[in-house]
């Protein structure tokens, strides 16, 4: 379950969040003048995202490494007829039902 909270009421209530991502394994979402800007999330999910997170990056970096050599329009152009390709796909497979 996802709980969001103001800043204060989360000071206020420490305890009380820690217990919920703790025991509950929810999370808690820190709003600031109604904007989120944290998360409490249990440690071990903190752990996948952060295994998550490194898998992407390496993946980026293969995915640059390999079209180092491609000027940027070209690329920028290849980008987005595969966008477009993916696009007309879902059309018309929705289209089909």
């Amino acid at each position: 379950m996802i709980t969001e909270t103001s800043a204060v009421n989360f000071r206020q209530n420490l305890g009380e969040m820690l217990n919920r991502v703790q025991y509950r394994h929810d999370s808690v979402v820190i709003n600031k003048d109604g904007k989120a800007v944290a998360v409490l999330v249990d440690a071990r999910l903190f752990e996948r995202i952060r295994r998550m997170q490194g898998r992407f990056d390496a993946l980026c970096h293969r995915i640059e490494a390999g079209f180092a050599d491609l000027p940027e329009a070209n690329g920028l152009a290849e980008i987005e007829a595969a966008v477009a390709l993916e696009r007309s796909s879902v059309r018309s497979s929705t289209n089909k039902r």
